[in-house]
C-alpha cells in the first residue's frame, strides 16, 4: 500500500480537512517543523501558506509523492496525538504514553481480524472519518507495507 494512494482514496475534501488539522506548535514540539516545511515546498510555513498550498499538495499526492505522503501523515498524526493515544489504548498496543510504540514491540499481534472496523466504529463518531481512516491505513502501512488499503465500505 502506498500512503499517497490513501490520500487519493480519501479525496480532496478529506485532504483539505486533514491539512487544516495540522498544528504548527505540534510540529515544533516534535521537531518536524523544518522537515515538513521543506517537504511541502513552502518558503514560509504558517496556516495561511499551508491553506494555499493544498491544491499543490493534492497534485503531488495524486502523482504518487510518497515522501510527501509520509511527512504529511506524520504532521497530521502528531497534531492529533490525543486521538492516536486513544486508538492505541483501545487496541491495547503498548506505547510510551505519547502515541509511539515501545521499542521492540510489534503491533501485529494486537491487530486481530476486524480491528479496522472496530476502530472506525469506536472513533468514527468522535473524530473525522478522514482522520480515523488515515490512521487505520497508517497503522497497516507501518506493520505490513503489502496490506491492502482499508476504506469505509458503508459510504
Amino acid at each position: 500500500m502506498e500512503l499517497s494512494a490513501v490520500y487519493q482514496a480519501l479525496g480532496r475534501p478529506a485532504l483539505d480537512q486533514l491539512v487544516g488539522s495540522i498544528s504548527l506548535g505540534a510540529l515544533r514540539s516534535y521537531k518536524l517543523f523544518d522537515q515538513f516545511k521543506v517537504r511541502a515546498r513552502l518558503a514560509k510555513l504558517n496556516a495561511e501558506h499551508l491553506r494555499h498550498a493544498r491544491p499543490r499538495l493534492w497534485e503531488r499526492l495524486a502523482g504518487g509523492d510518497e515522501e510527501l505522503a509520509r511527512d504529511l501523515t506524520q504532521a497530521v498524526l502528531v497534531s492529533n496525538i490525543d486521538f492516536v493515544v486513544q486508538v492505541l489504548d483501545f487496541l491495547q498496543i503498548p506505547h510510551d504514553g505519547s502515541g509511539f510504540f515501545q521499542k521492540g514491540v510489534s503491533a501485529d499481534k494486537y491487530l486481530t481480524e476486524g480491528w479496522q472496523k472496530r476502530v472506525l466504529d469506536e472513533f468514527g463518531g468522535r473524530y473525522s472519518e478522514a482522520l480515523v481512516l488515515l490512521y487505520i491505513n497508517h497503522l497497516m502501512w507501518e506493520t505490513n507495507r503489502q496490506a491492502e488499503m482499508f476504506v469505509n465500505q458503508s459510504r
